[in-house]
């Protein structure tokens, strides 16, 4: 017997998502306007230039010439350091990050069999989850020849959405997604 073989061809590549989106800054020579408005390092403005003329004015300081506002009506490019100026820029970004709350849906799986006392231990489970902020996915998983009895899977999702009004709003209602029937519901609004 042969062993098995990979087909011909690239080798296998992983795709990362991009987080967030880097804003490029142009620096000193990258500068690429007819004319820009420079404001110096106290905040002051100089007034409309030639870029070659603002970088000049910038090597006399020792420091950069910096475009901040590439999209105004000539660009406003800024006399500074351009290490600090990017090292304030990723404390911003981090500081922005750190307040952020990430919402986080949580998936409780039922059968379209479930017992009583399995359905209340997983209600009380998706009742806490929502408690902590979270959504809750709530499912029921059909296999083989449970598929022609949609309507079990229906009657449990409807009993717990009712069971779960006063602690829940529905997001989005029962549908099916493949095999499974899915409800999610987010926590109420105080």
């Amino acid at each position: 017997m042969k062993p098995l073989r990979r087909a011909a061809g690239p080798p296998f590549t992983r795709r990362f998502a991009i987080l967030g989106k880097q804003v490029r800054v142009r620096v000193n020579e990258q500068i690429r306007a007819r004319q820009i408005r420079v404001v110096d390092d106290e905040s002051g403005n100089l007034g409309l230039m030639a870029p070659e003329e603002g970088l000049a004015l910038a090597r006399a300081r020792n420091l950069d010439l910096v475009e901040v506002a590439p999209d105004a009506n000539p660009p406003v490019c800024r006399i500074m350091n351009y290490g600090k100026f990017q090292y304030q820029r990723s404390k911003r970004a981090h500081e922005a990050r750190k307040h952020q709350k990430q919402v986080v849906i949580k998936e409780v799986k039922f059968r379209p069999r479930t017992d009583e006392h399995d359905y209340e231990f997983k209600k009380k489970h998706i009742i806490r989850f929502l408690e902590e902020g979270n959504k809750a996915k709530a499912s029921v998983v059909f296999r083989g020849r449970e598929m022609t009895h949609q309507d079990i899977g229906q009657k449990i999702l409807d009993k717990l959405v009712q069971e779960l009004k006063d602690v829940a709003e529905i997001e989005r209602p029962a549908r099916m997604e493949g095999f499974s029937m899915v409800t999610i519901l987010a926590p109420k609004k105080k």
